[in-house]
């Protein structure tokens, strides 16, 4: 196993961090895969202020992994795709499409409403998973446990990570 440093951000207009079970099974769930958890917080649903948080991370050369949970539904105050997308140098759109295909067999076409997405920014990873317990759980045990684990075959990203900054 190769450990990858990772971050957490929750983005939610009604959660705290004393209150907020998805990112903490996000962190607990990351840790467990013998990854370290560099960071943890919380913001408000609003673009510039999800921008601000990952932006600072992706800056950061000691985080490879940005994990979000929230905000990508479609009410007025979601918008967590909308403050990501504009920062990807590359979008993993396999991320969001998988992620739908595997929640279609739970929660069967309520899965359109999830704007689950994924990209590469400075080098660094991002996906961003619905706000849901179940949502994260779905996100990691089927495509991110699998895709951080440099021991998964036939290919996964950890073994990608120093070629992305490739010119």
């Amino acid at each position: 196993m190769k450990s990858l440093n990772c971050a957490v951000l929750t983005i939610s207009d009604s959660r705290t961090l004393d209150d907020d079970k998805s990112g903490a099974l996000l962190a607990e769930f990351l840790t467990a895969d013998g990854h370290k958890l560099v960071e943890r917080t919380l913001v408000r649903d609003d673009v510039y202020a999800v921008r601000a948080v990952v932006s600072q991370w992706i800056a950061d050369p000691d985080i490879s992994v940005v994990l979000t949970t929230g905000g990508t539904g479609f009410t007025g105050r979601d918008s967590t795709p909308e403050a990501l997308e504009p920062l990807f140098d590359k979008t993993i759109g396999g991320f969001g499409e998988l992620f739908r295909q595997i929640s279609f067999g739970e929660i069967g076409a309520s899965t359109i409403q999830s704007r689950a997405v994924g990209g590469i920014a400075n080098a660094t990873l991002i996906f961003a998973l619905p706000g849901s317990s179940n949502a994260v759980r779905t996100g990691w045990e089927q495509i991110l446990h699998h895709q951080l684990n440099i021991n998964f075959k036939p290919c996964n990203f950890v073994e990608l990570i120093p070629r992305f900054s490739e010119r």
